[in-house]
């Protein structure tokens, strides 16, 4: 026996009735939007230009899982480990880039970077490469405050009588 997948199986109803309508809201939409966001697909929509509004430089735009578009330094792949974590693009066979996140990747893996990593446009404040960096020392910073705290706090409560 094999595997047992529902995909093959015909529902019953047409199309129509399984599809939304032109025009309907869509509630993954602006998750969607918000991921794109995340993950730095922000390049311009066709039919726009792929151009970058910062630097003018044409980019290589490519469509994204998302629905969005990401505009990637054109010719230029990289070794994935020396890509900071969230910038790491991935080019699927049918044209599509993904975002590696901050996974660590695997041994040998190449990919592409965004143009706004190597936009001369933009400040490294204003690009956050390392954002993942950022939350880390956010935390540590807390974690400093709470134990000093703890060291300046009194070791017994005084006698109330």
């Amino acid at each position: 026996m094999g595997v047992y997948d529902d995909s093959i199986i015909p529902l019953a109803g047409s199309d129509e009735q399984r599809q939304p309508l032109p025009g309907a809201p869509r509630s993954w939409e602006n998750a969607d939007r918000a991921q794109a966001a995340l993950d730095g697909a922000v390049g311009p929509e066709p039919p726009s230009p792929p151009c970058c509004p910062h630097c003018g430089l044409a980019g290589e735009r490519r469509p994204t899982y998302t629905g969005q578009h990401v505009l990637l330094e054109p010719g230029l792949v990289l070794p994935a480990h020396l890509v900071p974590g969230g910038h790491r693009w991935h080019i699927d066979s049918n044209g599509v880039a993904w975002n590696g996140g901050f996974e660590e990747p695997l041994r040998g893996a190449r990919c592409r970077i965004p143009h706004h990593l190597a936009c001369p446009g933009l400040s490294l404040d204003e690009i956050r490469p390392w954002r993942w960096l950022t939350e880390i020392r956010t935390e540590n910073a807390d974690r400093a405050r709470r134990r000093a705290d703890e060291e300046s706090g009194p070791t017994a409560l005084p006698d109330a009588g």
